[in-house]
């Protein structure tokens, strides 16, 4: 069992960790920023250190900063929660090297699921359904980019190999084009991930977005906790998940998540990951994998009663994987929407100080947030501010649930997207279930269209 955990994050995520940790009896470490000591996980914690000033890469992402925190509180192993340093190779190398533990997977796994063409090859060899693509780097040979994307079929995608986040990417229908997509998408993910190695992809063009949740313990035990769907986007970003996806069978759950589960064991994987796939017709497409907690993890934990964070640290500790496959059941539905401090019209970023923070209640009801009255939030990270998720016996009642919940949570002080998320749960499409990642975008498209018409 761990001792001490160093938490490197802030928000709700740091908040989510330490309650975690403290159910399991583990002392806990929060590093912050100088703006960030009023969070409440700072408050909480059983030490807490200040790491640097508000810009992350003097804070949140400095990896010197953040091992000497641990060093000088004499912490055991380092959560690196999600974003910031979560999926970086190097830093896990070094909490590594300097004796901590990290609680994720080892840097050569997080490593060679970070370089997208790399995790593609691995998946190819593990037997994980793959959308058709170059399976290597793009080369300054135009005539071989051409005859790729010919075999492919446009349109096609050409994606940063070093990206995520929905950053580095680029649709071309024509090959007219498709030099200098490539072209841009190099120079664009040279200046953003120091890695101007591009690929290509066939764009599929109604996809919806459908994600596995797996545990391993790297130990040769895996299993999977089913899948997400996360296809309402808005630029590539996730605004609300569900799960189970709507219309995936029993059968084809078990099919995917088999895959999965044995590609876990081929790469041996360690810790909480998701395999995220573009879903169209029937058929799965790998396109990346997460080695790390997700945002989205609240809603797999409400079907399966399982407590992600809890399995993490226990892997960590060098704990083998306790539970089974034949343990894992299914039962009701969850939905998580993401609650932004931004403008639900420009969705422009709205920092500021909450002046009113009230949350909703009632059965199936689940809120993880940082923010309370007087909480000042700063313009310096993500907008992002909590998550509010419900569970129910099934779907529909799980919208009601949602909408209810909605209504009834008040944010005063600072815009939010509350308004985006109810209109959400009220479109009959997104009711039916089942709707295609450009949905949201098209909706969200047509109501600016309207609302420019009524001025």
């Amino acid at each position: 069992m761990l001792d001490k955990v160093l938490i490197a994050n802030r928000g709700e995520i740091a908040l989510r960790v330490l309650r975690a940790c403290h159910t399991l009896g583990i002392r806990t470490v929060a590093v912050h920023s100088t703006v960030d000591r009023n969070l409440k996980h700072v408050g909480m914690a059983d030490e807490a250190i200040c790491i640097g000033p508000p810009p992350s890469a003097q804070s949140y992402l400095n990896i010197p900063a953040i091992i000497a925190a641990a060093e000088v509180t004499d912490a055991s192993a380092i959560h690196p929660g999600y974003g910031f340093l979560s999926e970086n190779a190097d830093f896990a190398e070094a909490v590594e090297q300097s004796g901590f533990v990290f609680v994720g997977p080892t840097p050569d796994v997080i490593r060679l699921m970070g370089d997208k063409v790399e995790a593609i090859k691995a998946m190819k060899a593990a037997g994980v359904p793959c959308v058709p693509g170059s399976g290597s780097p793009l080369d300054d040979d135009i005539e071989r980019s051409l005859r790729i994307a010919r075999e492919i079929g446009y349109p096609v995608i050409i994606k940063a190999a070093g990206g995520g986040g929905g950053r580095g990417m680029r649709v071309v229908h024509t090959e007219a084009h498709l030099g200098n997509a490539i072209a841009t998408t190099r120079a664009e993910a040279r200046a953003a991930f120091g890695n101007d190695q591009v690929y290509m992809e066939k764009f599929l063009e109604n996809p919806r977005h459908v994600e596995v949740q797996v545990l391993a313990d790297g130990r040769g035990n895996a299993i999977h906790l089913g899948e997400r769907d996360c296809s309402m986007q808005r630029r590539h970003q996730k605004v609300v998940e569900e799960a189970p996806a709507p219309g995936i069978t029993p059968e084809q759950r078990a099919a995917i998540g088999k895959v999965c589960v044995d590609a876990c064991l081929r790469i041996g994987y360690r810790g909480a990951g998701t395999f995220e796939f573009l879903y169209e017709d029937g058929r799965f497409y790998f396109i990346e994998m997460n080695t790390r907690i997700q945002v989205e993890h609240p809603v797999t934990e409400l079907i399966t009663g399982v407590d992600l964070v809890r399995e993490q640290l226990l892997i960590a500790g060098g704990e083998p994987l306790s539970i089974r496959q034949q343990d894992i059941q299914i039962r009701g539905h969850a939905i998580e929407c993401r609650v932004n401090a931004e403008d639900p019209d420009t969705f422009m970023p709205s920092p500021g100080t909450v002046k009113r923070f009230e949350a909703p209640g009632g059965p199936g009801v689940r809120i993880d947030t940082h923010p309370y009255d007087g909480y000042r939030i700063p313009p310096n990270y993500d907008s992002m501010i909590g998550k509010l998720i419900v569970h129910a016996h099934d779907r529909p009642t799980a919208i009601a649930r949602m909408r209810l919940a909605l209504n009834e949570m008040v944010i005063d002080g600072v815009k939010t997207n509350l308004p985006l998320q109810q209109r959400i749960l009220a479109d009959g499409g997104f009711q039916q279930g089942g709707r295609n990642i450009h949905y949201l975008e098209k909706r969200i498209a047509e109501r600016k269209i309207e609302r420019d018409a009524s001025v």
